[in-house]
């Protein structure tokens, strides 16, 4: 069976393991956690069912085989830095096509925002694509990402943090008149909740899931923007974001139940990050959500 890399970053890692000699010093110019190294790797010599570094106590010493790869992935990285050079001369001009992606419970916020940008740059055609799933920015399918979550690990892309966020747990003030208001783990038995259907992977319904029996769980929802009208509309309790528009008749719930905190993080790939287009966007965004106090 021929040996099938799925993943290409894994040997641009492997590639930066092999110049710096130690997982630490790879870990720390890509920017990744030294654990993530250490599983790239693994995976990588699994796909190609080759061992490519020797382990010794002063580091990571690549075998013969990891040499044979490495001087192919230096000449691959030599021929990108080419091509991103070339990228950023020709897109000089804030014009063409600009994709972002990002997940439909910030659409609320970043829509009026959207419209503002549109106005201040003409001629750029702005493509928004709203998915639960993080499009591959290193194929092409989206130019910026805007995501809540952990900071992306990929060594090719430029994660910058916008804002942190959390998510508590609401209800509005009809529904807790109605049922009553829950402060400890053990009052959430009595109390109905609105989460994710069963194949939406999200931090928002994870720990409902988790927590919460599933028929206690009376709506479920494919959309984040679904579950949070459901919450509004007195359903039940549901985890929402703290950052958004206040509304009067949504309360957050304080309890013994944990605090989730996360952060919300501008994603582009290094070789359109400097592109005149994606940095007029960045700038744009970092300024609107500097101003903002929601």
């Amino acid at each position: 069976m021929n040996a099938q890399i799925e993943h290409w970053d894994d040997i641009r890692i492997a590639y930066e393991v092999a110049k710096q000699g130690t997982l630490s010093a790879a870990a720390v110019q890509l920017n990744i956690h030294h654990s993530t190294v250490l599983r790239r790797i693994s995976a990588l010599e699994h796909a190609l069912n080759t061992r490519l570094f020797h382990r010794h106590a002063r580091g990571y010493e690549p075998t013969q085989a990891g040499n044979s790869l490495f001087q192919v992935a230096a000449n691959i990285n030599d021929q990108l830095n080419t091509v991103a050079g070339h990228l950023q001369s020709s897109d000089e001009q804030v014009s063409g096509k600009l994709v972002i992606t990002t997940v439909d419970s910030f659409v609320e916020i970043f829509t009026p925002w959207f419209a503002e940008f549109c106005l201040l740059y003409p001629s750029i055609q702005l493509e928004i694509r709203v998915d639960t799933r993080r499009l591959r920015l290193d194929h092409g399918q989206a130019h910026i990402a805007l995501r809540p979550g952990e900071q992306p690990d990929e060594p090719d892309y430029v994660a910058q943090e916008l804002k942190p966020l959390s998510l508590r747990l609401f209800a509005t003030k009809n529904y807790l008149k109605r049922m009553g208001t829950p402060v400890s783990m053990s009052d959430l038995v009595n109390h109905q909740f609105v989460s994710g259907s069963s194949d939406h992977d999200s931090p928002y319904f994870s720990w409902i899931n988790n927590h919460i029996a599933d028929e206690n769980i009376v709506f479920r929802a494919s959309s984040v923007h679904a579950t949070v009208c459901a919450v509004k509309s007195g359903i039940g309790i549901g985890l929402l974001n703290t950052w958004r528009e206040p509304d009067e008749q949504l309360v957050s719930l304080n309890g013994d139940w944990p605090d989730w905190d996360n952060k919300l993080w501008l994603v582009t790939h290094y070789l359109m990050h400097r592109t005149a287009r994606v940095q007029a966007f960045s700038q744009f965004i970092k300024q609107k959500i500097s101003q903002t106090e929601i």
